[in-house]
């Protein structure tokens, strides 16, 4: 199991993204190549690469990475124009549907909390500006209108005119996420200021489906501060309930690669817990208290200490959240 901006969101900008820069002539075809190379990147998640810690990590990896994806899309634009007509009537209009229906994808999934590798094979820590959750509508809606519209009526003088459109509204809104998260970051910075908290490490992503609603995550000594902000109700403060996870147990492990990738991958925002000796290991950015999407139990204890042991993802009870509750909180305190 692996996060990723959904699919069709991928799909309908790669198909905007394509048939707005190629010839209106071939609009049709520039939809459906742009939607297939929107796609192509997230075909890693079929990959096994041996564990569920690496299967989680490893995912947006080497398929995301822009010094992977422009060289292959200069080496695939430079073989498709010696087979394809299309490329040979406008060769410079496709090289850059090609190029940005490719490197778009990984650009737009590095908005997400997951973590992106966008510099793959180097090893900073994924980048995950966390500005959009996986799957918002409003982002999604203009690209795909457009793209629907324009697939029946390819030849239409206003599809280009839609698609651009279509596309500047996505990224405005995409804009309006940065301002947004902004915000959210200056209430919690002035909330944690007042409880005595000075740049502690700090995680701010959206709730689900929307950008109103905001998670704060706040590491602290012993565990983690959780709270919410909501951009249309006026709060004195950010409310924190605090939240332990067992430190001591995840650096006695610290030597284990299991944990040491997760810390990396996560940037350090994981909860660490200890169930019938064994050490479960919790993806603070993704899910909220008590469920997270991703949990890994990676060590065994034993007479020696911490032991690696072949990792397991643990299933996801999604009945413990409330999400109407979430929907609710956006507009009341």
């Amino acid at each position: 199991m692996a996060f990723t901006m959904d699919s069709l969101t991928q799909a309908a900008l790669g198909a905007s993204v394509a048939a707005a820069i190629a010839p209106a002539g071939q609009r049709r075809k520039a939809l459906l190549a742009g939607a297939v190379l929107g796609t192509l990147p997230d075909l890693d998640v079929f990959i096994d690469y041996g564990g569920a810690v690496e299967n989680f990590t490893y995912h947006r990896g080497f398929s995301h990475s822009l010094f992977v994806l422009a060289p292959f899309s200069v080496v695939l634009w430079a073989l498709l124009r010696q087979v394809w007509l299309p490329l040979r009537e406008a060769p410079w209009r496709w090289f850059w549907a090609i190029f940005l229906a490719l490197v778009t994808h990984p650009l737009l999934d590095a908005h997400t909390a997951y973590g992106t590798q966008l510099l793959w094979p180097l090893e900073p820590p994924p980048v995950m500006w966390a500005t959009l959750f996986i799957i918002d509508p409003l982002f999604t809606l203009p690209l795909l209108v457009a793209a629907i519209a324009t697939a029946f009526r390819p030849a239409r003088d206003w599809g280009t005119p839609l698609l651009w459109g279509a596309l500047a509204l996505s990224c405005l809104y995409l804009a309006w996420s940065w301002v947004a998260q902004t915000t959210v970051a200056h209430h919690a910075e002035r909330s944690l200021a007042e409880m005595g908290l000075e740049n502690p490490p700090v995680f701010i992503t959206p709730t689900p489906f929307n950008t109103l609603l905001w998670r704060i995550v706040v590491q602290t000594e012993g565990g983690y501060l959780e709270g919410v902000d909501s951009l249309l109700v006026d709060e004195p403060a950010v409310e924190f309930n605090f939240y332990p996870s067992d430190h001591h147990s995840l650096n006695e492990a610290g030597d284990i690669w299991a944990v040491q990738r997760l810390r990396w991958f996560s940037s350090d925002f994981i909860k660490a817990e200890v169930r019938e000796g064994r050490l479960l290991l919790s993806d603070l950015r993704m899910g909220q208290e008590p469920v997270y999407v991703f949990t890994h139990v990676v060590a065994e204890q034993s007479d020696t200490g911490w032991e690696p042991i072949p990792t397991e993802l643990l299933p996801v009870d999604f009945s413990q959240r409330d999400f109407r509750g979430l929907l609710q909180r956006i507009v009341t305190p």
